[in-house]
């Protein structure tokens, strides 16, 4: 890709300006070539040649390529963010994504762990003091993968964790004490090693932790302790949501913790709260287990 189609103002906008992550980034490049490479461009005067028309016919190649409507709409997201931020910049008049819809995506319920397969015993058990205390922040707060990773010694006050989440809004989680003390913990024994980061958890070496890390910590931890075919980070967050509406907390509430910007993101996880009353109710009702 010429660099003038990926220049360092716009990796720049989307990291800072759109809090988008490092992996984020990378995906937006593989994006972004894919269609320049489909289109045949290679000067900046031919992106305002680009029509919403052009566009559809570059969704339908991926389709028939054998890309799933996921991986399509995603390709779309980063294709609409680019020529947003060109459009500002002045580079074109038009965004000729804008009125662009994907294909349709089947929702899926989101997987989560039991209540049962994290135990703080188990944590206790089979984790380090750092380890734990990731999977612990993530499934008490049910902050993102990035999220985690920007967290700064001074994100934890007052029994309460503070968040930059995306487009740069901040959050404020509320936390458990002994959750507070676990850090406390944890940030004694960075300073008995010497680490001076500000970072909040750090990795081996004591420096900022990155994506990968995480990833294989949490993985490795879920694929021990849970049943689940998808052990990553985000699986947490999952959980953390279901739990809370299992448990009597209000769709309103999770997604001003889960830092969600439209409801409808929430409500996926209202399908998981149902099954579990559904459940209940077959257990529970003297005629919910039988067939009328």
């Amino acid at each position: 890709m010429a660099p003038f189609l990926f220049h360092s103002e716009f990796e720049s906008y989307i990291q800072s300006e759109k809090r988008f992550s490092d992996h984020t980034l990378t995906a937006y490049q593989k994006d972004l070539t894919q269609f320049f490479d489909f289109t045949g461009i290679n000067k900046a005067s031919e992106l305002r040649e680009v029509t919403s028309k052009v566009i559809r016919g570059w969704m339908v190649d991926l389709v028939n390529s054998g890309y799933t409507n996921k991986s399509v709409n995603r390709k779309l997201s980063s294709l609409r963010t680019y020529f947003r931020y060109l459009k500002k910049i002045g580079e074109v008049e038009i965004n000729p994504t804008t009125g662009l819809t994907g294909p349709k995506i089947e929702k899926r319920l989101p997987q989560f762990a039991k209540e049962t397969e994290l135990s703080k015993d188990t944590l206790i058990d089979t984790l380090s003091i750092r380890d734990a205390l990731m999977v612990e922040i993530l499934y008490q707060t049910g902050i993102r993968l990035q999220e985690l990773i920007d967290l700064t010694t001074t994100s934890v006050f007052d029994n309460k964790i503070k968040v930059r989440g995306k487009r740069n809004k901040e959050r404020i989680i509320p936390i458990s004490k002994e959750l507070v003390d676990q850090i406390a913990i944890y940030r004694k024994e960075c300073k008995e090693n010497g680490f001076t980061s500000t970072s909040l958890i750090l990795t081996d070496k004591g420096n900022k932790l990155y994506p990968k890390f995480v990833y294989r910590k949490i993985n490795a931890y879920l694929g021990k302790a849970t049943e689940l075919q998808k052990c990553s980070p985000h699986v947490l967050r999952h959980t953390f949501a279901t739990h809370m509406l299992n448990n009597g907390a209000g769709i309103e509430t999770i997604k001003a913790l889960l830092g969600h910007a439209n409801l409808s993101a929430t409500q996926v996880y209202t399908h998981n709260s149902f099954a579990q009353l559904n459940n209940i109710y077959s257990s529970a009702h003297p005629r919910g287990h039988k067939t009328v």
